[in-house]
Formats: C-alpha cells, structure tokens, sequence
C-alpha cells in the first residue's frame, strides 16, 4: 500500500456513515497518546461533515483519516483540528496531506482569517511549521468562549483551569495572512508600471 492508494478529500454526507469510527479512532490515540484530545459527539462530527469543514481519507471503503475545521469570533479565527490516521495507515504521509487540504479549504473560504491550531503532538507542530504557522501564548488565539469550552473533554483541561487559560500541555499555534501579503507598492508606482507597460504595448 502507499499513498497513491489513498483518497483524500472534502467529506460529504456520504461520508457520515464513518462517523462512529471516526471518533472512536480519535479516543483510541487520545488513550495512547494520554494527552490533548478533546472528546467529540456524532452530531458534531456530522455537521462538520455537512458543511463542507472537514476532510477525510478512504481506502477504498475503509476509513483511514480525517481532520475538521471550525471558525469562531465571526470567522475572523479559524482553527483546523481533530487531525488523525488510524494506526494501520500511519507512515504513508497522509497525516501531511490531510493538513494541506484542511489548511487550503480555511484559506479559501476565510482567506482573511487567521488559522490557529492547539496540539501536543511534536509531527503536527512540524507541518503546521512549514505551513508558515508559529508558536504563540494563549493569548494570541480566540477569545471565544465556545472554543475553549470544546477542551473539557480533554484531559489535560485541570492543567488549563489551574493557569487561568494561560497554557496547557498543548502548544498554540497562528498562521496570520496579515504575515503572509505581498509587499504593498505605492499607488504612484502602480501608476508608473502601467505607463510603462502600455508604452511597450504601443510599441509592440
């Protein structure tokens, strides 16, 4: 098997059957990994999946991986989370391409938001590095209430209540579009390329 072998893409609702085992594949590495994974129910699974804000990986039939995203303080925070690959499929670099198509559906719905992530694993801060994400306290990410509220399932949440949400075992991490921009030309230089550029077409 290798990743050629593997679809991934946009979850549909032909992909709520695999709800089940999804989140029983999210339990299973919170239980090994003993760390930061927040307990899901179906019916949030499910919506994600009905509105087209999360990913999935199939072989054939059989469900492989799955990330989801959610959007908070009026989409101007998006956060990509839920990032897993069952045991059998890990080494592939699905995990990876899982991450790409989560990062690439935010920046095309919400191309102004900001993109942050909580995680514990060290793979995920590799690739959320690479993506142009950086370390950054708590304090840099939503304030939302509904947010942080989905950490207590987690259980490491006692670690966040005890510091008044300052850390956790997790570390957070921001992709800022605002880092992202191409430099802005003055208008007057915009002006002097376009002259420029119908004085060779004049030529031409």
């Amino acid at each position: 098997m290798n990743l050629e072998d593997i679809t991934i893409e946009v979850a549909s609702e032909r992909h709520l059957v695999y709800v089940e085992r999804i989140l029983t594949a999210i339990e299973e590495a919170a239980k090994v990994r003993g760390t930061g994974i927040a307990r899901r129910k179906p019916d949030y699974i499910s919506r994600k999946i009905g509105e087209a804000k999360a990913v999935i990986a199939l072989h054939g039939d059989d469900f492989a991986g799955f990330s989801y995203i959610e959007t908070w303080e009026h989409k101007r925070y998006v956060t990509t989370s839920g990032l897993i690959v069952r045991p059998e499929y890990r080494g592939l670099g699905i995990a990876k391409k899982i991450k790409d198509m989560t990062f690439s559906l935010a920046r095309t719905r919400w191309p102004n938001a900001k993109i942050f992530s909580l995680t514990s694993g060290a793979a995920v801060m590799a690739m959320n590095t690479k993506l142009g994400y950086k370390p950054v306290t708590f304090a840099d990410l939503t304030s939302d209430e509904a947010f942080w509220k989905g950490c207590e399932g987690c259980v490491n949440v006692d670690v966040l209540k005890r510091t008044d949400r300052k850390y956790c075992i997790c570390t957070g991490m921001l992709y800022d579009p605002e880092e992202h921009l191409p430099a802005k030309i003055p208008q007057d230089v915009l002006d002097r390329i376009a002259a420029l550029d119908k004085e060779e077409d004049t030529n031409d």
